[in-house]
């Protein structure tokens, strides 16, 4: 089963259009959706939740869809984690429980309490004057103290120092050592997803460009290293994006069943890849 389906799924907003996006998240699995900002990453978030809905095409999240009555119970099953967190001000993390606890039918306190130790957050302190990262762990704690199936996270790792950011991708990781558990998570620090996802999800201008297995999406690139006249014995049709500096080198992205086995190449990263899609196809265009 899927975690999440999106289905030739259209919706305009203003200037900007969310367009025929197909997705699919199996359950069990981390996906890292990516891509720059204004890509529609937010959107795509805020379709899964019903808090916006599609102009065409259909949503299943944990297989029900979420136009219909039924997401409302479903919606126990989710954490959710913006990249901004949202609690009344004037409240403290135990305050914060307690109103938590009213909402949802399975709340945690026991768990939600080794939470707020495991991160180290005070617990009179008045969430006004958390910290950007205190107020994101505050989420993730919250999030994931009601027994979630399903956790999406929108850049749930900004504003983290590495060393609190490398403890929280290992509670993500932990997270989906149940085989009913599944995480969709956008980010910019795609380091952290090529170290967290399964799956990798490009948005580019409100277009899925692709969505890989991670370790076939690495398998599937390499990068060329050298000079424009060595680069022209590539067949153009084997280059997904191409890169030229100043003094006459170049570096290209390209696929590896399109080259010869003998050709070096080196191993890129996610980031690589994401950057020669987007520069390196403007540059290929441009020349």
């Amino acid at each position: 089963m899927n975690a999440i389906e999106l289905s030739h799924v259209d919706r305009v907003l203003g200037d900007f259009t969310i367009q025929d996006l197909d997705l699919r998240v199996p359950s069990g699995t981390i996906c890292g959706l990516v891509g720059e900002n204004g890509a529609g990453k937010t959107t795509t978030i805020r379709l899964m939740m019903d808090a916006l809905r599609p102009d065409r095409g259909s949503i299943r999240v944990l297989g029900t869809d979420v136009s219909s009555p039924e997401f409302r119970a479903v919606k126990e099953d989710i954490g959710v984690v913006l990249d901004e967190a949202y609690f009344p001000e004037n409240l403290n993390a135990c305050q914060v429980g307690k109103v938590l606890a009213k909402t949802y039918r399975r709340w945690d306190s026991k768990a939600y309490g080794q939470y707020l130790d495991r991160f180290s957050l005070p617990r009179k302190k008045q969430f006004q004057d958390f910290s950007r990262g205190m107020k994101m762990k505050l989420a993730i704690a919250a999030a994931l103290s009601h027994d979630p199936k399903l956790l999406i996270l929108d850049e749930a790792t900004s504003g983290l120092d590495p060393i609190v950011r490398d403890e929280i991708l290992e509670l993500f990781s932990e997270f989906t050592l149940e085989e009913d558990h599944s995480i969709l998570i956008s980010s910019h620090i795609l380091s952290d997803l090529e170290k967290l996802c399964d799956h990798i999800a490009f948005l580019h201008q409100g277009r899925l460009l692709f969505c890989e297995e991670k370790d076939r999406l690495l398998e599937m690139y390499g990068i060329f290293v050298g000079t424009a006249q060595q680069a022209e014995v590539l067949r153009p049709e084997a280059v997904a994006g191409r890169m030229e500096s100043n003094y006459g080198g170049v570096r290209c992205l390209v696929r590896r069943a399109e080259v010869p086995p003998a050709l070096e190449l080196e191993r890129p990263t996610v980031e690589d890849i994401i950057l020669f899609l987007v520069k390196g196809a403007k540059q290929s265009c441009a020349r």
